[in-house]
């Protein structure tokens, strides 16, 4: 049985390092094959030099991810197979409650990959997006954002981990049942807390200050019969010239949020535009159906969890001789991971109908197309967006569809 299981788990991490690696060369190749060709829609909006500018920056970006995801899996094999039996049976010979010694254990996988991205994201952030024009962060203000990031998470996830071993201990029949109702009530907790409490400890978040703006805003936001109290404005720009708008938070806390550099640089038909398609997330209720599927897919993982986390093969294969349970975890974690990256394209194929739907509000609420084809063209020449994906590469990944069918999609809806 152990080796059935470890050739199970070679098959799938090595299956999906092939995959990705195929899935990066197709859009590679699709690149350089088209990345000379202006499409028509986009005619007139970018020239030879800014298509050019896409095209290296989608190519640097390729290079530096297919290299982070290379780190990433070497790190993975060294704790699976060099690291974790050492650091299983130190803990287990200091004789800590094993909630501590969970902790611990995950600490230290949680600061080794911490560790080992800083050199991709100072890269990409003081390297890479500079030399593209859009990173403005000081280095003052990225440490101070990373020390933010590092204890918010080590809290979060300290306390969910402390609380989902504490079920595993003290409930060890039923214990997937009552992580799945903590889980998701800090799920609905967290995202009810983000907007109002871990967000502006990042950014200021305030209402729309152009009064001309949202004066259109009110009247768009009262066809829908909402209140236009929930459009804020944040201050992006002092990290990155990227320009983006997004739904965030549930309940009395939801709002949308434009960044501070698509209000400088949109026309404000194209602003209310953008606030059309956010507020058609809002109205169809995508944030509501994705939490319902999160819900419902926990409590499926939760239960195979609960399943298997205590099979002495699943400990054995890797060479475990204690079997705490926290290492079982870690080890269920890793096949599900695996496996996950495979069922990829049913999540994205759900959120590119979602964005259509969206893209079908905001013209209802409109009434045309062209402004939010406008505010693409401009989002996709300011972002350096890559006008010629793979399709494949499209299907497996993306979350939004490519730009050209977005518009596309909108002119025969007008």
């Amino acid at each position: 049985m152990e080796k059935t299981l470890l050739v199970l788990f070679l098959i799938l991490f090595l299956g999906r390092i092939i995959w990705r690696y195929i899935l990066q060369q197709l859009n590679i190749s699709n690149l350089r094959n088209h990345g000379k060709e202006i499409p028509p829609v986009f005619q007139g909006v970018i020239d030879e030099a800014t298509l050019a500018k896409m095209v290296d920056y989608t190519y640097d970006n390729s290079r530096l991810e297919t290299k982070e995801n290379l780190a990433e899996d070497i790190i993975e094999l060294a704790i699976l197979f060099l690291l974790l039996p050492v650091l299983v049976g130190k803990l287990a010979g200091l004789h800590l409650h094993l909630i501590l010694q969970a902790l611990i254990f995950f600490g230290v996988l949680a600061a080794i990959g911490g560790v080992a991205g800083i050199p991709f994201d100072i890269y990409d952030t003081f390297v890479l997006e500079k030399k593209y024009g859009f990173s403005t962060i000081t280095w003052r203000l990225w440490l101070t954002d990373l020390i933010k990031s590092v204890i918010i998470s080590a809290v979060l996830m300290g306390f969910m981990l402390a609380a989902f071993m504490a079920f595993i201990l003290y409930l060890p029949g039923t214990w997937w049942f009552w992580a799945w109702v903590f889980f998701t009530m800090f799920e609905i907790l967290l995202m009810w807390l983000y907007p109002v409490v871990i967000a502006p400890l990042f950014n200021k978040y305030e209402p729309i200050k152009d009064e001309s703006l949202k004066e259109k805003i009110t009247a768009l936001m009262a066809q829908v019969g909402l209140k236009a109290k929930g459009i804020y404005q944040v201050d992006e720009g002092k990290r990155s010239k990227h320009t983006n708008a997004y739904f965030t938070g549930i309940g009395k806390t939801k709002r949308i949020v434009l960044y501070d550099t698509l209000l400088a640089s949109h026309s404000p038909e194209e602003i209310l535009a953008v606030l059309a398609h956010e507020i058609g997330h809002w109205k169809k209720k995508h944030i509501l159906k994705q939490l319902i599927f999160m819900i419902v897919a926990s409590l499926a993982v939760l239960y195979f969890t609960y399943l298997i986390v205590n099979w002495p093969p699943l400990y054995s294969t890797f060479g475990l001789i204690y079997t705490p349970v926290y290492a079982g975890l870690f080890l269920v974690s890793l096949y599900l991971s695996c496996a996950g990256f495979f069922l990829s394209p049913i999540g994205a194929a759900i959120m590119r109908r979602y964005e259509r739907e969206a893209d079908k509000m905001a013209m209802e609420l409109v009434g045309t197309s062209e402004p939010m084809i406008n505010a693409l063209k401009r989002l996709a020449k300011d972002n350096l967006s890559n006008l010629h994906p793979h399709p494949l590469y499209v299907w497996f990944y993306y979350s939004h569809p490519p730009l050209i069918e977005r518009i596309e999609y909108l002119k025969v809806m007008d």
